[in-house]
Parts: structure tokens; sequence; C-alpha cells
């Protein structure tokens, strides 16, 4: 087989592109081939000593085992002002010529380069460098990644490939995603029909998992604006569900594990003794609360301190009242990163079961 190259572009942001990725490289890893990655424009990025990479290529770098590159992994990051800058004088930049050169150091080492898109496909536009731009550079056939649906779903799909039909790229496939469990075989169908008639290929229809939007305190605590009272060693912890204080009714609890509590500090001595009782008669092993929001006032009682420390349980205070505490964290869009290794292996799983990887390659 010559070398192979993957292009994983999304319709739109949140979509669930790196993850797709992140099961598609190891789905391809499994098979025995020698898989590279690079994400050839990157927007969002982490500083590595003197170097500026996008932060979805540190995390493959973690996740693959390899040593993180710039030039070859991470070539081209639009930080603040370089939109500015490059069309004032673009003759000063050199990015296509940055991916181009990434992308022969990648080819050279690897059976199968599997490049990662940014945001939507027209993005990039500005600097020349939309998702389909880039394609074209790299002279890479695209799988299109989608979110589930019928009507929308082929809506999208046909405002998308647009691009690349403009630049004569070569459309490996579709994965359709966050499809809901019940609705997968009638959206399979019918897209596919669609899909049939404009001779595009049906790779997959992933069905929505719900672990894969959990939160982490961490992100909980920016997104509130949060003040960390206890226990700031554990925001790395998931959050599965919120309760606020009008549910302390514990017979109302779906799940006894990984819960938010937002609530008001009057409150929480009340809604605390309900879930110690809670936490002893069901026997577990620890509570059920994996952190808790605050509002009205910084401070609490000794008895909640003493139930908090011995179950090292995150407090973070915020200015934000219960309610829109609440909405604020309802609103967070979770993106996958190297902090929740249990979404990676469900990546991993959910394209291992629902995405024809041979079709992709073949």
């Amino acid at each position: 087989m010559g070398i192979k190259r993957i292009y994983i572009a999304a319709t739109s942001q949140h979509i669930g592109k790196t993850t797709s990725t992140l099961g598609i490289v190891h789905a391809l890893k499994q098979r025995g081939l020698n898989v590279g990655y690079c994400k050839p424009v990157g927007q969002e990025f982490v500083e590595l000593g003197d170097l500026r990479v996008d932060k979805d290529a540190l995390l493959f770098s973690r996740v693959m085992d390899f040593e993180l590159e710039a030039e070859n992994h991470s070539p081209v990051i639009l930080g603040r002002g370089a939109t500015t800058a490059y069309l004032k004088n673009p003759e000063n930049y050199n990015y296509s010529e940055s991916i181009v050169q990434a992308a022969a150091n990648l080819e050279a080492k690897y059976e199968i380069v599997v490049y990662e898109g940014t945001g939507h496909p027209g993005v990039g536009s500005v600097v020349d460098l939309s998702n389909a731009d880039v394609a074209n550079l790299v002279d890479s056939g695209v799988v299109l990644v989608v979110e589930g649906g019928v009507g929308n779903t082929i809506d999208r799909i046909n405002l998308s490939l647009s691009l690349f039909r403009e630049k004569k790229v070569t459309i490996i496939g579709i994965i359709i995603n966050k499809v809901l469990p019940e609705k997968l075989e009638k959206v399979r169908e019918l897209v596919k029909i669609y899909l049939d008639k404009h001779n595009l290929s049906l790779l997959g229809v992933i069905p929505y998992d719900k672990s894969l939007a959990y939160p982490l305190l961490y992100t909980v605590r920016r997104v509130v604006d949060g003040e960390v009272l206890r226990n700031g060693h554990k925001l790395n912890n998931k959050i599965e569900n919120i309760i606020d204080s009008s549910l302390v009714d514990v017979e109302e609890f779906t799940n006894y594990d990984h819960l938010l509590l937002v609530i008001s500090s009057r409150r929480l001595t009340q809604a605390l003794s309900k879930i110690r009782d809670f936490h002893k008669e069901n026997n577990l092993e620890k509570s059920p609360l994996t952190g808790i929001i605050i509002t009205n006032h910084r401070f609490f009682d000794a008895e909640c301190d003493e139930y908090i420390t011995e179950n090292e349980i995150p407090v973070i205070y915020s200015n934000l009242d219960t309610y829109g505490a609440v909405i604020k964290i309802s609103k967070i869009e979770v993106k996958i990163n190297r902090k929740t290794p249990w979404k990676i292996q469900r990546a991993v799983e959910l394209i291992n079961e629902y995405v024809d990887i041979d079709k992709m390659i073949s």
C-alpha cells in the first residue's frame, strides 16, 4: 500500500471531530499500520518552552506516544492578531509551504497520515487555509463528520462538501455522529438513500454517548468564575449529573456517583445531612458527590467541613446565584482532552464498533 492520507473534517464545531479522529487513529494502529498525525492549522494552542503547538496535537502526542515536533505536527498556529497581520501583508507568511513540508516529513515516516481539520470547512479561509484548501495542499481524501439527524444532517453535508468539491478534493466518506440510539436505524436508512444517490459512502453511524459529554470540575470552576475553598487537588473529578437545592430529596437520585451539588451556603448543612444519611444507609464506598458549588456566602459550618474533608469533596464558591450557576454549567461544551482518559477509551470503542475502518482505507 502506498502512502494513504486521511483528512478528518466536520460540518461545525462540537460535532466530535477530535473524538472521531482519536478512535480512527487507534483503529488503524490496531491493524498494524504505522500511523502519523498532524493538525495542520491550529487556533487553540499551548506553549511548551519556546514552542507553540495546537492543544489537540499535544493530546495526540500523549495518546499515540510520539515526540511532539511543532513544525511537523502543528505547523500553523493562528493566534491572536494573526488574521489581521495576514490580510495586511500576506507576502510575509509562508503558511502553505509550512504545511506542505510537514506533510512531506510525516509521509516519509508513516504508512498512513491522519490530518485533523479545524472547526467547520470554511475555518481558515481568512488566511487562504480553509479545510478544503489544506486537504488539497496535502493531497488527502476527506472523511466528513456530521451530527446525527436526517434533514438537517443532509443539508449540512451538502453545504460542507461544496467547498471540498470546489477544490476537487476526494470524499472518502461520511460519519454520522451523536445519533439518538432509538433513531440509529432510521437515520442510517434515510441518510444512506441520499448518500447513495450522490455516490457518497456512509462509513458509520455512531450513537450519542452521554459519557462523552461529562465535564470536569476544573472546567466548571472556570465557567462560574469560582474560587476553590476545599480540596483543589480533586478538580479533575468528572460530573455525570447536577443536583441543586430543589433536589436534595435523595429518593429522586437517578445515580449514586459523580454528582455536582449546586446550592446556597445557607442550605448546605441541611442538604449534606440528607446526603450523609443516604451515603450511610446505602453502604456506599464513597460520597455520591463529586463536587459542591456554593453561592451566597463563602463559609459553611464545621459539620459540613467534616464530611467534605473526610470524603475529599472539592468545594467552589461562585458569585453567581444558584440558578445562574446551573444554567452556565448546563451550557458547557465539552471537548475531549488528556485529562479525560475514560472519554478517549470510549471514543476508541465507538469507532471500532460503528465505523467501517477497512472501507475507509480500501
